[in-house]
């Protein structure tokens, strides 16, 4: 569950820090926006539009920005959104009008769009063959707890100074800044250091087709990934926002009530991703990919069947632990993916992880739909369905032999054979793993 120190790459723990960083600044951010919205005047539908339009333009803008990032470099893109991303906080505590909200939000959109691919190509490059579940793990595990701990300091605050928003927005500034600082001096571009000083004066390139695929191989089926990543999101976040007016309207349980399960499945978010990323690395990935099925449908049934506070409280940990065990293994699964092709790595990054934006889009407006029409035990139901459909779907996608990406039995090899000094103990010339 635990790497060694000396097998941690700075990089990763760059990576590790703006994350933890970024979401810190964002919990804050994302707190106080919609209140400040609210006082400008502008009304829940308006908030709701303001609140998911950063989304909508990450999803327009991503299929641009992905092939952008492996273009003129990983740290580039990283660095430019992370700017970006900053300017965000700064120009909140300056504006005052709601279609200035609207603006800043959209470049908040943009922002994620460059920084996503980049974040996720750097750790699929960097976190090691065996151990790249384990990293997703962890920087999942950064955000989701850096993101606790900025909304609760954004409540504080706010109290603090007399819903003064001006100062909880140029907090979440200077806090969205300070990756740069980790970025630039930690993080190197993974071509240049991908490839150890004392073997290249050694190594003899080999000829490689067009597309940067080795010869016999063929890239994996990723419009049916991009499926994958729809439903399991999908399924995922149809409750995810919606959680409170589940726990407070239809469980009867009150603010204080609902506040002690967040603490309470949060708490358990920092132990089961990292486990459930060794579980990856070490086990079996299809079992923990299947986790997040499995975590959907039992706690949509705990819903129906036990609407208490510990019977509420149970479903949400369950519910929890099944995303926090979700990421690591669909971080592996794009890892696996994208390296066959690694020069387009974060464009291939980019339009699995377009799948997850859509199904964290159009989950909660299915919710929405269905709750309006057939009520909250029809939106439970449909969930738990949808999750036997998605696992079912997931055993087609994934082989059980070594978890690999099915792709038409053309695949014989993992994609990291394929890399630097592969068959060196036989006397073969080594080549570089770069296509």
């Amino acid at each position: 569950m635990f790497l060694k120190r000396s097998q941690i790459d700075p990089a990763l723990l760059a990576v590790v820090a703006e994350g933890f960083l970024s979401r810190l600044s964002f919990g804050i951010i994302g707190f106080a926006l919609p209140l400040y919205a609210h006082h400008l005047g502008m009304s829940l539908s308006e908030i709701g539009l303001l609140v998911s339009l950063n989304t909508a333009v990450e999803i327009g803008l991503k299929p641009l920005m992905a092939p952008a990032a492996d273009r003129f470099g990983l740290k580039r893109s990283l660095s430019a959104a992370i700017g970006v991303r900053s300017i965000v906080g700064l120009l909140l505590a300056m504006a005052s009008v709601p279609w200035q909200l609207f603006v800043i939000r959209m470049l908040h959109g943009a922002s994620e769009s460059m920084r996503d691919p980049s974040v996720s190509a750097i750790i699929a490059e960097r976190g090691g063959k065996k151990t790249v579940a384990s990293a997703f793990a962890w920087y999942t595990t950064a955000k989701n707890v850096a993101g606790s701990v900025g909304k609760a300091f954004a409540g504080i605050l706010l109290t603090a100074t007399s819903s003064n928003y001006n100062i909880v927005f140029l907090a979440g500034f200077a806090l969205s800044a300070l990756p740069l600082y980790v970025v630039f001096r930690y993080l190197k571009d993974a071509r240049s250091a991908q490839t150890p000083a004392h073997n290249r004066s050694v190594l003899i390139p080999q000829p490689q087709p067009e597309s940067g695929i080795p010869p016999g191989m063929r890239r994996p089926p990723i419009l049916r990934f991009f499926g994958l990543g729809v439903l399991v999101s999908g399924t995922a976040a149809m409750l995810s926002n919606l959680f409170p007016v589940l726990a407070t309207q239809y469980a009867g349980l009150s603010e204080a009530e609902t506040g002690i399960i967040y603490a309470i499945s949060t708490t358990g978010i920092i132990v089961a991703g990292p486990l459930f990323g060794w579980l990856s690395d070490n086990v079996s990935r299809k079992l923990v990919l299947a986790m997040r099925s499995i975590a959907n449908t039992l706690s949509s049934l705990l819903y129906i069947t036990f609407p208490s506070f510990a019977g509420v409280a149970t479903a949400k940990v369950v519910d929890d632990m099944g995303k926090a065990a979700f990421r690591p293994a669909w971080g592996a699964l794009m890892a696996e993916i994208s390296s066959f092709d690694r020069a387009k790595r974060a464009r291939t990054i980019g339009y699995l992880s377009l799948g997850e934006n859509i199904g964290e889009v159009s989950g909660p407006i299915l919710t929405g739909f269905l709750w309006h029409t057939w009520g909250v035990t029809v939106v439970l139901i449909t969930r738990a369905v949808l999750a036997v459909l998605t696992e079912l779907y997931s055993v087609f996608l994934v082989t059980p032999e070594g978890d690999r990406a099915s792709t038409s039995g053309t695949c014989e090899a993992h994609p990291d054979q394929r890399a630097v000094g592969v068959g060196a103990e036989r006397g073969e010339i080594e080549r570089s793993g770069d296509p």
